[in-house]
């Protein structure tokens, strides 16, 4: 077994304060960490729900967006004075980026038409989790809008890629359920 001398605890948050990206500290209830924490959170369900998964289209699909939620992070916890900075070592969000959402959204509802009846999550274990995973991006969406009200948010772009990302996984959870019976992917 391998030791390093390097500890993965720095006890600099211990009076409850963290750093930004590229400096500055702030409270871990500041707006920045709010938003960012949200979205570590949903990649962080992201991959609950693409271990879940039993359809290699969705996993895909899945893996994508937890990527973009790592760089969406990052994002959030650039403060404006520092988002050149930012974007000299990430490509932050795109309004193609959030198209491609769409057009994924576009291609599963051809394919897998929504139920018209409401919805209970718990089809399947992938379904859930992607619906878990759903309900964490809707809450990372309210605080980027608490960041953007605070006038704190560079990028309007990554609120509405966030607003998209939350449909796509509703409609990605009746995806992952499009082979069971109709009772039982709709109503749990």
């Amino acid at each position: 077994m391998s030791t390093s001398s390097k500890k993965i605890y720095t006890k600099y948050g211990d009076e409850g304060q963290t750093s930004l990206l590229y400096g500055g500290r702030v409270s871990k209830s500041d707006q920045h960490c709010e938003a960012y924490g949200a979205t570590d959170e949903g990649s962080s369900a992201l991959g609950l729900a693409r271990a879940l998964s039993s359809d290699a289209r969705v996993k895909a699909i899945l893996k994508d967006a937890e990527r973009e939620l790592v760089t969406i992070s990052a994002e959030l916890a650039t403060e404006p004075s520092k988002y050149d900075l930012f974007k000299q070592h990430f490509k932050p969000v795109t309004p193609e980026m959030t198209s491609r959402l769409e057009g994924i959204i576009d291609a599963l509802t051809q394919e897998a038409p929504l139920p018209r009846s409401f919805i209970l999550p718990g089809g399947s274990p992938g379904s859930a989790a992607i619906d878990l995973a759903r309900t964490v991006v809707r809450r990372a969406e309210r605080e980027v809008v608490r960041l953007k009200e605070a006038g704190s948010l560079t990028n309007l772009e990554v609120l509405r890629y966030l607003n998209r990302l939350g449909d796509l996984l509703f409609v990605l959870a009746r995806y992952e359920d499009r082979h069971l019976p109709l009772e039982k992917a709709s109503d749990g």
